[in-house]
């Protein structure tokens, strides 16, 4: 199990209510499908969400096939988010 928590690092979705001019949330979740890894936090309406900072870090991973997922917890020095399948991607995603 790992004792380290994966920072985000870089999010290129300016389209998120959570990117000011990086990540906001406290926390970010991803999930997608099996064949890649998506931000499951990323949410596009009229609203501003976030913190008045930017220290997000990943909260949890449900890509289980990831070789950085460890009980669920990304143990990746750091994530970064942009798009790739989706608009929202996790681009560190690697399967094992």
């Amino acid at each position: 199990m790992t004792d380290h928590v994966a920072q985000v690092q870089d999010c290129t979705v300016t389209s998120c209510d959570f990117n000011h001019e990086g990540c906001t949330a406290y926390a970010i979740t991803v999930g997608g499908t099996p064949d890649h890894a998506s931000c499951s936090t990323f949410i596009d309406t009229s609203a501003t969400g976030g913190l008045p900072k930017v220290l997000a870090q990943v909260g949890a991973c449900q890509r289980n096939e990831c070789r950085f997922n460890s009980h669920l917890m990304c143990d990746a020095h750091d994530v970064r988010v942009g798009p790739g399948a989706e608009l929202a991607d996790c681009l560190t995603y690697q399967p094992r």
